[in-house]
């Protein structure tokens, strides 16, 4: 019980390191490197701080049982609702050009402007900004990365956090 309660800990506090370099690149892409967020990238840094304080409060609590479990729903839900803005941020990048909407105001002009309902409503419609491939590495723009990661992060918020199970034999299975 106690090596798998550090093993939870150790692997929560590893999805909280991995979520917080990937933040600390997102704001260094942006002041040194000179990338402005679109809003919906902004969406996807919100996303991953959700993540990242879920896995920061799974490490430091360390529960058993159902407790494990709510931590390691929440970060999948965390992590899949990033996927999800991510993967419509892809879409977005892999629009044939007529089809690309306008180009909109900034994330905090929406929010203030219209209210967080109509906002998000507007920065899923979509923006022109939202578009552009800036950044790319091995073929793959910054939202595509972020996808993958995500997904990896998920896996690892259940992986970390739901109790094996012992069948019958004695064996134990995920």
């Amino acid at each position: 019980m106690i090596a798998t309660r550090s093993r939870r800990r150790w692997l929560n506090a590893a999805g909280f390191g991995v979520a917080a370099a990937l933040m600390g690149y997102a704001l260094y892409a942006q002041h040194v490197q000179g990338y402005e967020p679109c809003p919906l990238c902004v969406l996807q840094r919100i996303a991953m701080i959700a993540v990242g304080l879920v896995f920061a409060a799974a490490a430091l609590h360390a529960p058993r049982g159902a407790g494990a479990r709510v931590y390691g729903a929440l970060g999948a839900l965390a992590a899949l609702t990033g996927a999800g803005v991510a993967g419509w941020h892809v879409r977005l990048q892999n629009l044939p050009p007529s089809e690309v909407p306008a180009c909109g105001p900034g994330y905090d002009y929406i929010m203030e402007t219209f209210g967080p309902l109509q906002g998000l409503s507007m920065i899923f419609t979509g923006s022109g900004e939202c578009a552009n491939v800036d950044w790319s590495f091995l073929g793959l723009s910054m939202p595509a990365w972020v996808f993958v990661w995500f997904v990896a992060l998920a896996a690892l918020a259940l992986a970390a956090n739901w109790p094996r199970v012992s069948d019958s034999r004695g064996s134990s299975f995920r």
